[in-house]
């Protein structure tokens, strides 16, 4: 028997293919509709972030200044997601892309499929984290698939990025989001190389999608690593800067990409600066 969220994720996903319209199906006579909310024929590159994440580690080796750009909630925005490539690609100061979720709107598979191909036309590496709209439908097993698991990390020069899952409300709380066992693994296994430290993720704590019960233990995790820098986040489609825990630590979010503007950070030995840039 379906839950009553499986329901309103069918709902979503129908209401997506009726918004799309004849982009999302294909008729002819009495030929079977093409896409459907369920679709899990993976078209193109998969397994993105894997690769791009030996790309990024391969090429900030013994960097002690990183840049990057934080993108967000492109969703069915893609003419504007084609811009900020462009003007990403326009510059020469940034390493690597770090797209903070909800690629998709309906969680459907040609929604991944249309941003993973705009976003492959970056000069630089990329890495996608998961989004609450991700998870409708099948839209996790379609992330999985193309981008990987929706709990990672890497090491850009001598800084570690920790990417999470913190989507709750889209898991009924059935399984432990934010991963405090990955947080756990995470901690054993710094890269001796690594002195700092950023944490991605969507949803922020204290938002409606956040385990909120464990926002504290959360925070405490999260500060164990070294030399903690500050937190990035998505979900809210405006750029913030938040303390949500004052401690010291700064949440940034990037903009829905309707925006028109995107994050720029750089970590050198003396900090950190980034600045709110249009496009």
């Amino acid at each position: 028997m379906f839950k009553k969220k499986q329901y309103i994720h069918v709902l979503h996903s129908l209401l997506g293919c009726f918004l799309l319209g004849s982009t999302i199906i294909v008729q002819t006579g009495c030929d079977m509709i093409e896409y459907h909310p369920y679709d899990l024929n993976i078209e193109g590159e998969t397994n993105i972030n894997e690769r791009n994440i030996q790309s990024i580690e391969a090429s900030t080796a013994g960097k002690q200044s990183i840049s990057f750009a934080l993108i967000s909630d492109t969703q069915r925005w893609y003419d504007e997601t084609e811009d900020a490539v462009n003007a990403i690609n326009g510059r020469n100061d940034i390493d690597f892309v770090i797209h903070c979720g909800d690629l998709s709107d309906f969680g459907m598979k040609m929604e991944f499929e249309e941003q993973r191909d705009r976003l492959n036309r970056l000069n630089v590496p990329y890495v996608c984290l998961l989004g609450n709209h991700d998870c409708l439908a099948t839209g996790k097993e379609v992330f999985n698939t193309i981008f990987g698991n929706e709990n990672f990390s890497f090491t850009a020069g001598d800084t570690h990025f920790i990417c999470l899952n913190t989507n709750a409300l889209e898991f009924d709380y059935s399984e432990a989001v934010p991963n405090l066992l990955f947080l756990e693994d995470e901690l054993k296994h710094v890269p001796p190389q690594a002195k700092k430290t950023v944490v991605a993720m969507h949803a922020p704590p204290y938002s409606e999608q956040f385990n909120n019960n464990i926002a504290k233990v959360f925070q405490y995790y999260i500060t164990q690593f070294p030399s903690l820098q500050f937190c990035v986040y998505g979900h809210v489609h405006s750029f913030n800067e938040n303390e949500f825990f004052d401690d010291g630590i700064m949440y940034y979010s990037a903009p829905s990409i309707n925006k028109r503007s995107y994050i720029y950070f750089s970590i050198t030995p003396n900090g950190y600066d980034y600045e709110l840039v249009n496009f």
